[in-house]
């Protein structure tokens, strides 16, 4: 260690230069504001978060960056800000520029393309972008494992639901960001995969697994990003709820941190808090004891997304609770080498004073767009098209009328779409502050405008195109399907607007019942599209053709355009167990079934047993009462026993034991016992 200390120097000998090394902010304004610049100069601020209403163009942003890192060094910080930011592509992106910043699929649009060089590519390319602009830390990879499919916030923003793949896709992700030189932040830990909401606003979302149930599928990702070198981790501010955990908010939790994070996954980078501004978590504890508390748990930055009064109060707070020796120097300065040693390998001075901008952005360009344009076409996914229905030159000719339904939706934050509405207005929103960092206002029929006329420009026959909303199928919808040769409707996360899921079965309904003239069946055909997640319609064969984009950006329905029209034929597959099974249930873990051996599993399975008669009421009676592992061995030369064990190999843990024998006489095998620890039962032992 001792060679690590020493450029704790200059840091060291001022705890107020310490302690804003221990903060990560955001502000708002496109410009730097009197409150930012002041938690610079006076508060040593060491990290900064930037959203999409931070950001207007590629230079802007450059610049942006630039006045912030300048400040700094002018107010004789040591070492430069690390600037951060969510860019994690498909609907999800801080920074937005028509003309120098590449739209790439989200994270489950990438897993559909079935390529991990493919996902390292992208996310290579994505940080070489926002590092042209003096970014330096990108708040990603995205490592949940998503076993709850109606999981709404979260969605497309995964690799999908088998934790294998989340894996490789987040550790390819990763190596893409490090390759371009900015550090990286693994999200959200311990799982934001499968939330529950349970109960009122105020209430946060609650993981429900065991610690067991989460080291098996929603950790592996995590575990397997810290061992190839993940910079940092964001660990979340849900609520934690089963057997031997009750936590109310994870980052506050030395459990989960100092435990979970730091000792069983063995993780030295930097713990990043989820934000403090949670309205839960400052109603119940108050931001400054929240910000002593995530220090304790094991925290070394607190992200505090905006406001600059609870900013202040969080830093007096952290102070006070150093004065009042809540908090031990020794905490403080492990926090403090774990920032420093993450910014040597993402800044220098030279490298933050010297942003390459537009320059860059200009070489990067052409082969940024050939790469957003072949990850979009190898993602779109064809799921069933069982009346082959596409192209649509099969079923529809030229000059006939084309039907687009199209849901209201919001723009995607980084978007022209957002961009001209944001201009004239701007609407805060309520709702936890991590969903809200880069939504925007609503806005109608625009977001899918352009999808129509691009539609239209390839054919003679018109495309008519209208939106529908809760109130359902309307006259003018039954009067347009009925003049319609063929209809497309558009979806975006049905699960979680189920107006769009009941329209759809309604029009489809409409569309089946249609007859000729001569009074003959004939199906009208109908393409149904998700924008978003694809378990919109993944398991409703009712749907016979169905297509999911993952994203709605222009880029995004560009490819779709070529698919409806058969210029492009599609490769996508649906991520995860949904395509391996077309079944949504819950992702099971495999466990690996071994042969019983005596001398190394006799105590164990006696202990097991013992647990199993603990779980017995003393008024019941158990069939293994008095049995202990030798119980089940016949050791008979008319019988052929075999017995068969589920244990943790490391500890040599017995989770369930099943015996079965052959009796050679008869003929006939038989189970003999069967059971699963207490503990680990509905894990699919």
């Amino acid at each position: 260690m001792g060679g690590k200390e020493t450029h704790l120097g200059p840091v060291w000998d001022d705890m107020d230069k310490t302690l804003g090394q221990l903060f990560m902010m955001g502000f708002d304004g496109t410009t730097v504001t009197p409150q930012i610049r002041k938690l610079i100069q006076e508060h040593h601020l060491g990290s900064i978060l930037l959203v999409a209403k931070n950001l207007k163009s590629a230079e802007e942003t450059t610049q942006l960056v630039y006045q912030l890192q300048k400040i700094a060094h002018d107010a004789g910080h040591p070492v430069p800000l690390a600037i951060g930011l969510d860019q994690e592509n498909g609907g999800v992106n801080s920074l937005f520029d028509e003309i120098y910043i590449r739209q790439y699929p989200s994270a489950m649009g990438v897993a559909a393309t079935g390529s991990t060089d493919l996902a390292y590519a992208v996310a290579k390319a994505t940080a070489e972008e926002v590092a042209a602009c003096g970014i330096n830390w990108i708040m990603g990879p995205c490592l949940d494992v998503l076993t709850n499919a109606r999981n709404q916030p979260l969605g497309v923003r995964t690799s999908g639901d088998d934790p294998q793949e989340v894996s490789s896709y987040g550790v390819a992700y990763m190596k893409g960001y490090k390759e371009a030189g900015v550090a990286t932040m693994g999200k959200h830990f311990p799982s934001y995969g499968n939330l529950e909401f349970l109960g009122s606003a105020l209430d946060v979302p609650t993981i429900t697994e065991s610690l067991e149930q989460l080291s098996l599928s929603a950790l592996v990702p995590f575990r397997n990003a810290v061992r190839q070198g993940l910079d940092a981790m964001m660990v979340g501010g849900c609520a934690m709820s089963s057997a031997g955990l009750n936590v109310m908010h994870a980052c506050l939790s030395d459990q989960v941190v100092d435990g979970l994070l730091r000792t069983d996954l063995k993780f030295d980078g930097v713990v990043v808090s989820e934000c403090l501004e949670m309205e839960a978590l400052s109603h119940n504890i108050g931001v400054g004891g929240g910000t002593v508390m995530a220090v304790n748990a094991g925290c070394d930055v607190v992200l505090l997304c905006r406001s600059f009064t609870v900013q202040q109060e969080a830093i007096s707070g952290l102070k006070r609770g150093i004065e009042n020796s809540m908090i031990t120097k020794s905490r403080i300065r492990q926090s403090l080498r774990r920032v420093l040693d993450m910014k040597a390998k993402c800044t220098s001075w030279e490298k933050a004073l010297n942003p390459p901008g537009l320059s860059l952005l200009s070489k990067l360009q052409p082969s940024h767009t050939t790469l957003s344009t072949r990850a979009y076409n190898s993602s779109i996914t064809v799921v069933r098209d069982k009346n082959r229905l596409l192209p649509l030159t099969n079923v529809i000719e030229p000059e006939e009328e084309l039907l687009l339904l199209t849901p209201l939706v919001k723009p995607l934050a980084a978007s022209a779409a957002s961009r001209a509405l944001s201009e004239h207005a701007s609407a805060g929103s309520p709702g936890p502050a991590i969903w809200e960092r880069s939504a925007s206002v609503m806005s109608g029929e625009r977001v899918f405008r352009e999808l129509g006329r691009s539609l239209a420009r390839q054919r003679s026959g018109r495309v008519l195109h209208t939106s529908y909303t809760a109130n359902g199928v309307r006259p003018q919808h039954e009067n347009l399907i009925n003049r319609a040769s063929a209809v497309i409707i558009l979806t975006a996360d049905a699960n979680r607007n189920l107006y769009q899921n009941g329209f759809t079965k309604h029009v489809s309904m409409i569309c089946n019942m249609q007859y000729t003239s001569g009074g003959e069946k004939r199906e009208k055909p109908l393409v149904v599209v998700s924008v978003s997640s694809p378990y919109d319609f993944a398991m409703d064969p009712a749907i016979g053709t169905y297509i999911c984009t993952y994203d709605f950006t222009e880029t995004a329905l560009n490819s779709l355009v070529k698919v409806l029209y058969g210029e492009l034929s599609p490769t996508g597959a649906l991520p995860g167990s949904i395509s391996q099974s077309q079944k949504l249930s819950q992702s099971r873990q495999h466990w690996l079934v071994e042969a019983f051996n005596e001398e190394r599993d006799a105590n164990a399975l006696d202990a097991l047993i013992q647990t199993m008669m603990e779980g017995v009421a003393p008024n019941q009676r158990s069939e293994l009462s008095g049995s202990s592992s030798n119980s089940f061995l016949l050791r008979h030369p008319e019988v052929l026993e075999s017995h068969f064990v589920v244990r943790n190999s490391s500890t040599q843990a017995l989770y369930g034991f099943c015996s079965t024998y052959f009796f050679k006489a008869s003929g006939t095998g038989v189970i003999g016992a069967v059971f699963v620890d207490p503990t680990r039962r509905k894990l699919s032992i």
